[in-house]
């Protein structure tokens, strides 16, 4: 293939991949970027394997930038994974016997009862 054709097809890939990813839903994004993990640990096996059998110098300075690629976007897509399922975990709860421990219609109770009503 010649230079222009490779050069369409990567804009294409790029502008059908961004309509594609910009499309998902929040709620599917966590699944799809545990497999895009996946993905990108083959590409980084791959690209170990790659510089490991380099023989040419350049061919070698490229395998090792992807071995850098590779490693941040795997470590980025980890990141990313854990910040979006620590949103759908809960807030850790007190249970030191606080006020945010107890119901709200307790709490207006308490309230109501005013200092003297607490020591009962």
């Amino acid at each position: 293939m010649d230079p222009i054709a490779l050069a369409t097809i990567t804009v294409l890939a790029v502008f059908v991949g961004f309509e594609v990813v910009s499309k998902v839903s929040s709620t599917l994004h966590t699944p799809l970027m545990s497999g895009t993990n996946a993905i990108h640990g083959i590409i980084l096996i791959g690209a170990v394997i790659v510089a490991g059998q380099a023989a040419d110098p350049w061919v070698l300075g490229v395998a090792l930038l992807a071995v850098l690629l590779a490693t941040a976007n795997l470590v980025g897509g980890f990141v990313v994974t854990d910040r979006m399922l620590e949103m759908f975990r809960g807030r850790p709860s007190t249970s030191s016997g606080t006020d945010r421990s107890l119901s709200s219609s307790k709490r207006a109770l308490r309230q109501a009862q005013g200092p003297e009503g607490a020591d009962k």
